[in-house]
């Protein structure tokens, strides 16, 4: 049993997994609160990466579109990640073992590093013009939309 399957199976164990599974309204709760967070992420996420392509905003600096939407994307990943753990506690096993919450996972991992590092770098150092952040823009609006796809394939098909 891998660390993974391991943390999945005492996640599912502990008393606050078994209080969410049981009722339908903590799960309605944290699930709404997770749809705000996840709104906040993606809005954050898209802006800033059609800011970096030059397609939102061309007269304003790349770092003041990005830095407003890096509090956003920062504030949002607190909130879903937060709810996102409660939410999966109970049901933690079989998502581990869920190659498209792995793939949605690994989806966030990414945009989040590439937002918070590359990206935040290029807003720093951005030419007048911008055109030295398309490339950035363009994976990370490219990551911003596979994780979209991701989670709504997820809830499709869990």
């Amino acid at each position: 049993m891998s660390a993974l399957d391991s943390l999945a199976t005492w996640l599912e164990a502990t008393r606050v997994a078994q209080v969410v599974g049981s009722s339908m309204w903590i799960v309605a709760t944290l699930s709404a609160v997770h749809v705000l967070g996840y709104a906040l992420v993606m809005g954050g996420g898209v802006v800033g990466n059609l800011r970096l392509l030059g397609w939102v905003a061309p007269t304003v600096s790349v770092g003041d579109v990005l830095r407003p939407a890096s509090r956003a994307v920062a504030f949002g990943l607190v909130i879903s990640i937060v709810t996102g753990i409660l939410l999966v506690s109970w049901k933690a096993v079989a998502a581990v073992g869920n190659d498209i919450f792995r793939i949605k996972m690994l989806l966030l991992l990414v945009a989040a590093l590439l937002h918070f590092t590359w990206q935040a770098h290029v807003a720093r150092t951005a030419r007048a013009d911008g055109g030295d952040a398309r490339l950035p823009g363009a994976i990370g609006l490219l990551l911003w939309l596979g994780l979209a796809i991701a989670a709504a394939a997820y809830i499709l098909f869990e």
